[in-house]
């Protein structure tokens, strides 16, 4: 029995060392090819800038060509000039909004400028000036924010508002839940925008948006109908109450009572009374005047928080600096037709 024991650990040991030798062998395999792929990575680095390098003056003189035809392009084009209006909708008149400036960008996209000439109120050649509209959501903080996905998050079930994320809901809010938006404008002409407001207010007038405030409009009258009907009924009560209190106090057989709390009066109840009719009164009054202000608050299907600047800014976006894309453009067309020579010459010589 003893003599079988060390043969038996023998054997584990064995085994052991085969499974720690086939491990050792695996990650010797695996730096070999990292080692290999970072040397091909450095090879190509090398190649890459060895290239360059021998070809520093042909590529240096291709990109100042092209930078200098940048710079010409654009000192010959038209400027592009830019302003933006503020705008907060009411009554769903936000789908409105957005929908007419995808309308405007399909009329200019077809320069179809009198259709544009006709909407705006502008002649023709000042018309042809424009060259897009901008929509997006308008100046919020993050405040604000978390008060959006607060109210939606109160909207779904509980299973559903658990899983989803503030950052998500950011950046896939539709373009339609915003309550502030931010209108651009870029046009050739710097003086055009502020000739765009009067025609761009009559474009958003739309029949949806038009009935649903009048929607309001009567359901605020009906509760100020109410209310001013509760209030007649208050003051009569208390005119009744009044009435009570004179003959009261003209009346000799008022009742007064001794007790261990002192004199008390059976009129005190009618006082009671009084008071919280007069609560009552306040209470609708506050009512009332708060109808009155959200009418006056929400008179209209927008409101215009910032016009359209009087002369726009230049608008300076990377894409439109020629001076800067086209040497890039230009080295990335030397490098493209660079690996074309060499694979055209390797394919030739492999058969070689």
């Amino acid at each position: 029995m003893n003599s079988e024991i060390p043969k038996s650990d023998s054997t584990d040991e064995v085994d052991l060392g085969h499974v720690f030798n086939a491990i050792g062998r695996l990650f010797e395999r695996l730096l070999r090819f990292i080692g290999k792929v970072l040397k091909y990575i450095f090879s190509l680095i090398i190649h890459a800038f060895k290239a360059v390098i021998e070809n520093f003056k042909i590529i240096a003189t291709v990109m100042i060509i092209a930078a200098i035809l940048g710079l010409a392009m654009e000192l010959l084009l038209p400027k592009t000039y830019s302003s933006s209006m503020l705008i907060r909708p009411y009554f769903d008149s936000q789908y409105q909004v957005v929908n007419n400036i995808k309308y405007y960008n399909a009329l200019i996209s077809n320069k179809d400028y009198n259709m544009l000439s006709s909407i705006f109120m502008i002649d023709t050649d000042e018309i042809k000036k424009l060259q897009k509209f901008e929509i997006k959501y308008g100046p919020e903080t993050e405040n604000e924010q978390i008060l959006q996905f607060d109210q939606f998050k109160k909207s779904l079930d509980s299973i559903t508002a658990s899983k989803l994320d503030f950052e998500d809901f950011i950046d896939n809010r539709s373009i339609y839940s915003a309550s502030l938006y931010e209108i651009k404008v870029l046009a050739h002409q710097k003086d055009i925008f502020s000739k765009l407001e009067e025609g761009f207010s009559n474009s958003l007038s739309n029949v949806y948006s038009e009935m649903k405030m009048q929607k309001r409009d009567s359901m605020l009258a009906i509760q100020k109908e109410n209310i001013l009907e509760q209030i007649k009924q208050i003051d009569s009560l208390q005119s009744i109450y009044i009435n009570v209190l004179n003959t009261e106090s003209q009346s000799s057989k008022s009742e007064i009572s001794f007790g261990s709390d002192g004199i008390s009066m059976n009129k005190d109840k009618t006082n009671t009374k009084e008071f919280e009719l007069l609560t009552q009164e306040i209470d609708l009054r506050n009512q009332l005047r708060s109808l009155e202000q959200q009418k006056v608050e929400n008179d209209a299907l927008f409101d215009v928080i910032s016009d359209f600047q009087k002369i726009g800014h230049v608008e300076k976006r990377l894409l439109h600096r020629y001076s800067l894309v086209f040497p890039v453009l230009a080295f990335l067309l030397m490098c493209f037709i660079y690996i074309a020579v060499r694979a055209v010459n390797f394919a030739r010589q492999y058969e070689d």
